[in-house]
This record gives C-alpha cells, structure tokens and sequence, in this order.
C-alpha cells in the first residue's frame, strides 16, 4: 500500500498569481531581490511585513532571526516568495509558529513549493527535514516569473529539477504514482530547457516536486551536498554528481542527463575537502543513500569524487 502526500491547494498556470487574493498584514519572507525584480509589486500586496534577507543554502539560524525580528508582529499568514531557500525557510518559520502558510515559487527547480521538505544549513552541513507540516496551505506556480530570470538561474534550477525527478524514479521508495510524475517531468524538462520553452519548466517542476516529494532523492544528492557546503551552488553541483550517480547506477536516465548537461556548459566543479572525510559525511546521508538503488561504499564514493575531481565526468562517453 502506498499513501500520497501533498498540499491541500495548488494554483496553477500562467498569470494565476493574478487572481489570488493575499491576505492582509502578511509576513513575507524572500531574498533581497525581490523588490528590485518588481515581484513585490506584481503580487500586489498590501499591509505587509517583510523580511528579504534570504541567500542561497540558508542555515537554521536565520530561521531564528526572523521569529525573533518579528515575535511581536502579530501577522496573519507567512508568505514565501522566491527560489528554494526562500521557500525553505519559509516553511520552517511556518512550521515553528503554526501558521498558515502559502508559497509561490519564482524559480523552478527545487519543487518546494508542494513538497514537504526543508533543506537548510545545521552547523555548518546541509541538513534536510521532512515533516508534513512543511507542507504549504496554498502552492501557487505561475511561469510568469520567469520571463526575467537571468539564463544562469533557469540553467541551474532545470538542472535540480532534472536531477530530482530522475534520482527519484530509481529511488528503492518509489512506486507506480511516482514514476509516472517523474518520468512525465523529465521529458517536459527535457523539452523546456533544451528548447529554451520556458514556461513548460514551470508545469515540469511540479510534476517533478510531486513526484520526488513522495520518493526521494539518492546517491547524487548526497554527493553535491559536500560540493554545496564549499559554495558551489545546488544545481551546479547536480550537473556533476547526478551525472556520475547515474552512471554508477545503471540510470535509465543517463544519457539523457548527460547530455543535457554537456549541452548546458557547466564549469567543472572541484572539491577542496579531503576526500576520504568527505566520504565519511555522505555515508552519514542515511536520507539519500538508504534508498539508493545499489548499495554503495566509502571505496565507491572516493572514486566517484576523483572523477568529479579529475574532470572526466562530461568527458565523451
């Protein structure tokens, strides 16, 4: 028997976020672009606080700073607005205070938005929660925003979303209602980035986020965490360490992966850390790695690091 999971209401299709009316005395949580993006004003929001301090890969502790910023704010609902991280720790916050939540993704890569999971830095290391009350009350995807995003943006979040979709259809934990959502996001994916139609990019991350958010993720999540934590960012890093993760595991997805990648140009990657170490900390990654489809050892894992490394990854096939 399997159980599906996700948000009670999800809003989509372009201009969507047009027809939705926010509440007032809201707290809104983003990154410092938000208002120079125009998102702000597009909402149309009103009587709101604001917190826009959001940077890639947030750790817990600014999940603190904002309860403590506004403990005496009294506002009704939180507001996520932005990327993943904007998200995630939108979530977060929500989750702590017990409040109504509702989250509009502006990028389309880490499927946030409708899955019950939040990734946020714990003493330094990428540390991924997952509690159903991280699921939003209200998920409104609408493409629009990504008519203005920079390409670097919509190259790197494809990338998450083609990773995720494509680690979690060979996850041990997926089943017939998960492949069906993941394979079906990676073809639209496939069509929006490698065609340059954005707008599917939007409807692909959604299948996607519903499809992962009831797998998981595997062996080339667990790899770019060690990447992300010297500051490559997520979807960079998933360039590579999808790619070899695939190819250890005999992925369907492959060659599809690959080449997609080699197409998008991705700089090589290089990880500072000693290897063995950082061997040691992804085998800790019981999240990721407990479903992956072959067992894997610290030998395996140091040996996938040096190719990443060396460069041979996206070296011809």
């Amino acid at each position: 028997m399997y159980a599906i999971k996700q948000p009670n209401n999800i809003i989509f299709g372009k201009n969507s976020i047009d027809k939705f009316n926010f509440p007032p005395n809201s707290l809104i949580i983003t990154s410092r672009g938000a208002k120079s993006r125009g998102w702000l004003d597009h909402c149309e929001f009103s009587d709101y606080h604001i917190f826009d301090k959001i940077n890639p890969n947030p750790s817990v502790e600014i999940v603190d700073e904002i309860i403590s910023d506004f403990k005496n704010s009294n506002f009704s609902h939180i507001i996520g607005l932005g990327g993943g991280s904007s998200l995630d720790v939108s979530k977060f916050v929500a989750f702590k205070l017990k409040k109504f939540k509702i989250l509009i993704p502006t990028t389309f890569g880490t499927g946030s938005e409708v899955t019950r999971i939040s990734v946020l830095k714990v003493n330094g290391k990428k540390q991924s929660f997952h509690d159903d009350g991280l699921f939003a009350d209200v998920a409104i995807i609408d493409p629009q925003f990504l008519e203005n995003s920079p390409e670097d943006v919509i190259k790197n979040s494809a990338t998450d979303a083609l990773a995720q979709c494509s680690e979690a259809y060979d996850s041990k934990i997926s089943n017939l209602y998960t492949k069906f959502l993941c394979k079906k996001a990676f073809d639209v994916l496939e069509n929006g980035i490698t065609n340059k139609k954005y707008d599917e990019l939007a409807m692909g991350s959604l299948y996607c986020g519903l499809g992962f958010g009831n797998s998981s993720t595997t062996l080339g999540h667990a790899l770019s965490y060690v990447f992300s934590n010297e500051g490559v960012s997520h979807g960079h890093a998933l360039a590579f360490t999808t790619t070899i993760a695939h190819k250890f595991n005999n992925s369907i997805f492959y060659e599809r992966f690959f080449n997609i990648v080699k197409k998008l140009n991705f700089k090589k990657i290089f990880l500072k850390q000693n290897l063995a170490d950082a061997a040691d900390l992804i085998l800790s990654d019981k999240k990721h790695l407990d479903n992956n489809p072959i067992k894997i050892s610290k030998n395996d894992l140091v040996f996938l690091l040096e190719k990443i490394n060396d460069g041979s990854v996206l070296a011809k096939m």
